[in-house]
């Protein structure tokens, strides 16, 4: 699970932001909460909030990007740049990332330091007794090589000198069956971020949502009971493999989404293309909340809640606090504008994040704000201002 994650130098971020999902144990644990194998507890979601344009989507971006660049950087083109973005204001900087994650029942730490032209200082921890190095990777601009120390990590000296400069050691280290790094690299990441922002809800989005439906049976069928009871008007979801009617293609097929409805005991089927925007919100959704429910992971979505009512926060939510459709503890990250979210969870499982006149975003943990109360109410108080990190007229 995912601990805490932390970065700078990054997008709108100049300053250090930490996106810290641990859990005190002053706190009542609650099926929000998972206390894991090493004895810490953490949370199972985390919600931002925080006014247009405040920096929300590019908190998320961190944790995609190191999941993309510790499990496929070594896929990236030798010529290409390592795709991040530093702050406007301190573009000749370099930005920093760090995460504390445990799996296999202990606790590591990484660290990673980088411009856009190539790494700089990469870092692996495991915590014993306290944290020590698993490996040191640092750039030396005098030998133009990477000086690389290792404990047990696995990688043959030879190999490790020749990684290159826009990849990380760990997905590096994969390619050559290092079983540590084979697990690493395969840490579940779903999400609908990339590094442009949110990836836009259209055709291709549905389609892509029926194309793994259509490979995944035991996802297929939840998705099913599951659009039906939120009363969404379905009483099913048909998938059908039909022609692409592509010229460069005769023979492609795609599957393609029909909504199921009954009216006086008759079934109809429509085109996805003609339910609401809520319906097909809904069905993208879980396409990418379902796998990391069965499989364990991180799900980061931005704009949780796009096109649906605000009623069905609580029952998607739910799916990630109940351990009978949550068995394997997979965690929720995501941005969202509807505040009733604030009437669901901790004040502790929340990221307020605002932006200041300079341009530079900050984020701080609503239960950081001072004054807060356990009982005050958060969505009434939130909205009249009262923890920043809303709009201004």
């Amino acid at each position: 699970m995912l601990h805490s994650y932390a970065f700078s130098n990054f997008q709108s971020f100049r300053d250090r932001a930490e996106v810290d999902l641990s859990v005190s144990r002053k706190v009542v644990l609650t099926n929000w909460m998972a206390e894991v194998e090493t004895g810490e507890r953490t949370s199972k979601l985390m919600a931002v909030i925080g006014p247009n344009g405040s920096g929300k989507t590019a908190l998320l971006k961190p944790v995609v990007f190191l999941a993309w660049f510790l499990g496929h950087s070594f896929r990236h083109p030798t010529d290409a740049g390592i795709p991040i973005a530093p702050h406007f204001a301190a573009t000749g900087e370099p930005s920093e990332f760090e995460c504390v994650v445990d799996f296999d029942g202990k606790l590591w730490r990484y660290v990673l330091r980088c411009t856009p032209e190539r790494v700089l200082h990469e870092a692996l921890y495991q915590k014993r007794e306290r944290f020590g190095y698993v490996f040191v990777r640092d750039w030396d601009p005098n030998k133009g090589a990477y000086v690389v120390k290792q404990q047990d990590f696995g990688l043959a000296a030879q190999e490790a000198r020749k990684v290159r400069p826009n990849v990380s050691l760990i997905s590096w280290a994969a390619q050559y069956d290092v079983p540590l790094a084979k697990r690493m690299a395969a840490a579940y990441v779903v999400t609908n971020v990339n590094i442009l922002g949110r990836v836009p809800m259209g055709d291709q989005a549905v389609l892509a949502a029926a194309q793994h439906f259509s490979a995944h049976p035991a996802q297929r069928a939840r998705m099913d009971r599951l659009l039906a009871s939120w009363d969404l008007g379905l009483s099913g979801v048909d998938l059908q493999e039909l022609p692409a009617n592509d010229p460069q293609e005769p023979s492609k097929k795609v599957w393609v989404p029909f909504g199921k409805h009954v009216n006086h005991e008759q079934e109809y089927r429509l085109p996805f293309a003609l339910e609401s925007s809520g319906t097909q919100g809904a069905f993208v959704l879980l396409s990418k909340l379902l796998p990391v429910l069965e499989l364990g992971g991180l799900a980061v979505i931005d704009e949780f809640e796009n096109d649906l009512h605000p009623h069905m926060l609580e029952p998607i939510l739910d799916l990630f606090a109940n351990p009978a459709t949550n068995p394997l503890r997979a965690q929720l990250l995501f941005t969202c504008h509807a505040m009733e979210v604030l009437n669901l969870i901790h004040k502790s499982q929340v990221m307020l994040v605002e932006k200041n006149p300079d341009c530079e975003s900050s984020a701080s943990r609503m239960d950081a704000v001072e004054g807060i109360r356990a009982d005050d109410n958060f969505y009434a108080k939130y909205m009249a201002g009262a923890y920043g990190a809303v709009p201004s007229f």
